[in-house]
Parts: structure tokens; sequence; C-alpha cells
């Protein structure tokens, strides 16, 4: 090891000169403000050398602390002791609770007279500075995954009409073996984002302790130095899986630069490879991708001498976290209002709640079969999910027919408010009761078509009504439509079919 030298080669020459002008040791050392044992050293460094003054032309400050420094006998670069395998080390490292006194020590037992345990992290050190940036970063085995999209897309072509879509990649990089994952999705909206860790866990058979995302408005809904707002939808899935969720900081991309190269590698390695081919549907891109992401696995690392496959099933695949029994199921998240006809709305359909919740704010949670309705935390409602048919989902449970606790809100009220308009709107009302399953249903379309009447002169209002009853039309649109359409003003059309109502419109026939 080259001595450790303190002085600059321009007082090195000003101490030869000195020394060739008679001055002493101790005298130079107190011109140069060093040691006289510093003084000494150095002149007799310069004896062994060959070194008198003045010195020649091609004596540089390089060749002067070439001659003064290296090691006689020993070429440079290499060394006196037997150093430890630096790509196994760097593996080792990245085993939970091994750190570098525990393999100095093991290299000590192999090497009795090796280096001392600073010098060995010194070496250790400078072997990892000869990494790329990405190998430099530590990371623990189980610790992280790095997820992101590819800023290249695949192009996909429907085989019926010939149109190509471009479909996003989406590349996950673990921390410690930098396993690769990828995937094609048409979008990177929140079903598609959260879809993707899915199957990566799927892939990974097992969950590390944090996820490590860009800063995607799928996952993050406000990016921020100290406290970032997760999507809620995504952090559930988070939930389920035992995982964190710790976005990158905002324009930090050392933050996630494993996933970063792992992006730029996938790009040049899947989309070079993959840019003659044909796909005509995603699970024939995907499957094309998946083999590629086998071929980046099995590829052998130059600086570690090994696999992302071999150093994932050795150091860290027993470190993830055990999956949970069965896959997160994708939900949205919504926050709503319980409307006085206790019933939310989701997706372009009502689905019903205890009427006792009315006015009361929920949560929603939605997936492609089911909506479920909570309040406080608490479940108070699940219904299948409707994409076609009546818009009401009623479970007669929640309806407070049998003991009305929100009186004020009955069909007496809202028959007594159109009844002070006139008589066809209260037929109007009547009828859009009677035409519900349930008259709480019709609640919604009263109080809008009231509120609608406010401020109309009521002959204007009662012509609406009729004509409304007349042609059957029963909704808040249809009313709406009548006034701006000026068809109040005119007689309904002859073909039109009345609708039949009961003869005794105010009595308890419609109202249990």
């Amino acid at each position: 090891m080259p001595a450790r030298r303190q002085l600059t080669m321009r007082q090195i020459k000003q101490m030869l000169r000195l020394a060739h002008e008679g001055v002493s040791s101790r005298e130079i050392g107190r011109t140069l403000g060093i040691a006289r044992s510093t003084v000494q050293d150095n002149l007799v460094r310069a004896s062994a050398a060959g070194l008198t003054w003045p010195l020649d032309r091609e004596v540089t400050d390089t060749v002067l602390e070439q001659r003064l420094f290296a090691r006689a006998g020993v070429k440079q670069g290499m060394r006196r002791l037997p150093e430890p395998d630096w790509p196994s080390v760097i593996r080792e490292m990245r085993r939970p609770g091994v750190n570098l006194t525990v393999l100095w020590e093991e290299y000590r037992e192999v090497h009795p007279h090796g280096y001392g345990y600073s010098r060995f992290c010194d070496l250790y050190r400078e072997f990892e500075r000869r990494l790329t940036p990405v190998m430099r970063q530590h990371h623990a085995a189980g610790d992280k995954v790095f997820v992101d999209y590819s800023g290249k897309k695949v192009g996909i072509v429907d085989p019926t009409t010939g149109i190509v879509r471009e479909a996003e990649i989406f590349v996950a990089v673990l921390g410690a073996s930098s396993l690769t994952y990828a995937e094609a999705t048409w979008t990177q909206t929140l079903p598609d984002w959260i879809g993707a860790h899915v199957r990566l866990f799927r892939f990974l058979g097992g969950v590390p302790r944090l996820v490590v995302p860009d800063n995607l408005k799928s996952g993050v809904h406000k990016a921020s130095f100290y406290d970032p707002e997760i999507n809620r939808s995504y952090g559930m899935m988070a939930e389920h899986y035992g995982t964190g969720v710790l976005p990158a900081r905002p324009r930090k991309p050392r933050d996630k630069a494993k996933v970063e190269a792992g992006v730029r590698f996938a790009q040049s390695y899947i989309l070079g490879r993959l840019r003659r081919q044909t796909f005509f549907s995603l699970a024939e891109c995907n499957a094309a991708i998946a083999a590629m992401v086998e071929r980046i696995n099995a590829h052998r690392m130059r600086r570690l001498g090994t696999t992302r496959r071999a150093l994932f099933e050795a150091i860290e695949r027993a470190a993830l976290r055990p999956l949970p029994e069965q896959d997160y199921t994708f939900a949205e998240w919504r926050l709503a209002r319980v409307n006085l006809d206790y019933h939310v709305e989701a997706g372009g359909f009502l689905y019903s709640v205890p009427h006792a919740l009315i006015r009361e704010q929920v949560d929603v949670r939605l997936t492609a079969r089911t909506v479920e309705v909570f309040h406080r935390g608490q479940r108070v409602a699940a219904h299948e999910r409707r994409y076609t048919g009546r818009r009401h989902g009623t479970d007669p449970d929640h309806m407070p027919s049998a003991h009305r606790r929100y009186a004020e809100w009955s069909p007496e009220r809202f028959r007594r408010w159109a009844r002070g308009i006139g008589p066809e709107t209260e037929g109007l009302v009547i009828a859009i009761l009677h035409d519900r399953p349930h008259p709480e249903q019709g609640f919604r379309t009263c109080l809008g078509i009231l509120r609608l009447y406010r401020g109309l002169d009521p002959g204007r209002a009662e012509a609406a009504s009729a004509r409304a009853v007349a042609v059957g039309a029963l909704t808040y649109k249809s009313i709406a439509s009548i006034l701006s359409l000026g068809l109040d003003r005119s007689a309904p059309p002859a073909e039109a079919a009345p609708v039949m109502l009961h003869p005794n419109l105010r009595g308890p026939r419609y109202f249990h």
C-alpha cells in the first residue's frame, strides 16, 4: 500500500531545493509548516529513488509522485496480499443481516495474514465504484421492488380493422437481485396499473417489503417530498399484500435508478428484438415479452459473474413475504352522499343503503361484480353491480316504509307540494311514484321536477304536467325537455295513449 502522503508535489520540490542548499531538516519543517520527521522521511525516499536537485525536465509531478511513492518490486495495479472474490462479496452483501465485518471475518479465516479490516473496506468501496451507478446502491434482499412504465410503446394490430393500437410497457426490477419483470397493458390507468402489480407479485412468488413507484397519477394523487398522497385503491392493494408504497421523490431520478436502468435495458432487449414482429392481440404480445424477460433474467451480469435469476433464487426468494391466499381483486373507491331516497349513485346506477343514513357521507367500493357501501369503516350495504336494466338496485331491508324514521320525506308530502301548484301536477307526482317499484325511488325525480317548476307560471307548470302524463314522460329529463322546447304550449299528439291511473288518485292504494 502506498504511504499516506499529505504534501503536494510543489512542497516536495521546495523541500528538495532547500535540502540541496544545505538547510537543516528542522528549518525546512518550520518553513513548510510540517514535522521534521516528515521532511526526513521524504528526503530518504528521494535519495532511494535517485532524485537530486535540480530535477530533470522530464520529471513531471506525476513522474515525481510515482518514483517517490510507488512500491519497488510490485507492478502497478497488483496486490501483495490475496484478495477476496469481490463479485461474491457484492452478492453476499445483499443478504439480510450481512455486513462488511462479517465478510471480513470470513475472509481472514481463509487468509489469516490477509488485509486488515480498514483496508478490506477501502478495497471493497474501490471495487464498488467501478460498478454502474445502479449497482452502487445497496439494496437488501426482499426489501424493494421498483416499478414504472416505459416511455416506449408497442403496436398491436386489430385483425378485423387493421388499426394499430399502442400498448404501454410496465417494468419492475427487484432491488437486490435485479430480477426483471415486464408486460404490456393497454393504458396506464388505475385498473391496468394495479392489475400489473398483481401479476408481478404472482411472477415473483412473494412480496417485497416496499414498492417504489414513480409519481404516476394512477398510484400517487399528490407527489410530495414529505407526505405523498397515495391513491386509495392503490393503497388498498398494497394493504392486501402486506407491502408498503414509497414513491420516489419528485425530480429525484436517483431514487429510482434501478428501474430506470431496467427500463432502458428492457427497451433495448425487448422492444429492440421484437421490433420486426407483428402482434394481433395483447395476449400474443405478452407471450413474446415473457420469453424476452426470461432471456433477460438468464443473461449473465458481467460485473457480478452470475444471472439475475440465479441471484434471485440464491438470496432474494426466501426473503420475500408470502403471497396471500387470493389475488387482490381490483376495486375503485369513491365518496358519495346518501340522497333523500336512501340511494347512492355509482357507475350510473342507484344502490340502496339503510334509510337511517340519509344525507350521510359514505365510501363506495366498486368491483366488476359488486358494489359495497361503507359508513365509518363498517359495511352497511352490498349489491350485485348493475350494467343494464332498471337504474335502482333496492334491498327491501333498507326501505323505510314499515317504520318511517324520516317521515318528512313521504309520498304525501310530495303530493301536498304538487297540490299547491295544481291538480295536473299532483297527478304527475302520483304517476311518477306509482311507476316506481317502491315510492321512495321516485322522491329524487319529484324533487327535481318541483324545483324545475319553482318560479314558473302555475298555468305553464300545469300544462307541462298534463302533457307529461298524457305521453307517459315520467322522468325529470322529459319534463325539462317539454319546457325547453315549449311543448307545454301545444296539444299532445293525438296518437299518444294516456297513462292509466287508478280512479282514486289520492287513495292509499299506491302508498302502503
